[in-house]
């Protein structure tokens, strides 16, 4: 047996944000594309007719579809700015450990207010609000 050293873990590190943003990156696609099925039943939904697209509404309207609404338009719009913060590091603009850093605190930002600008606009064209 040989005294090589241990490739590092997670053991070892702290975890970093450019790190986390990174999991959440791959995380929020695997969310996204797990809400595929439930786009499809909606929009079948729509072509059966009212009765199923009254079962369907009712679903998305419970306060378990409303949360999964809410987290799927929050993974949206997260993994949209964070696309847009890679294809500006793809060009070799923002790679200071500097700018990461802010870029991801923008990331993060621009995703929540998206998110809440979205669902007040949704409510407020609902009449709800």
């Amino acid at each position: 047996m040989t005294n090589r050293p241990l490739s590092p873990h997670l053991q070892i590190y702290r975890p970093q944000l450019t790190s986390i943003l990174s999991i959440a990156h791959r995380a929020s696609g695997i969310f996204l594309s797990l809400g595929i099925p439930f786009f499809v039943y909606w929009l079948w939904s729509l072509e059966s007719g009212q009765e199923a697209y009254s079962h369907a509404r009712e679903y998305l309207g419970s306060f378990i579809g409303r949360a999964l609404l809410l987290l799927w338009s929050l993974a949206f719009y997260y993994h949209l700015c964070n696309g847009i913060r890679h294809l500006f590091w793809d060009v070799g603009m923002g790679l200071e450990l500097d700018d990461a850093y802010r870029s991801g605190r923008v990331v993060i930002a621009a995703a929540v207010a998206l998110t809440l600008l979205t669902w007040i606009a949704a409510y407020m064209a609902r009449g709800a609000v």
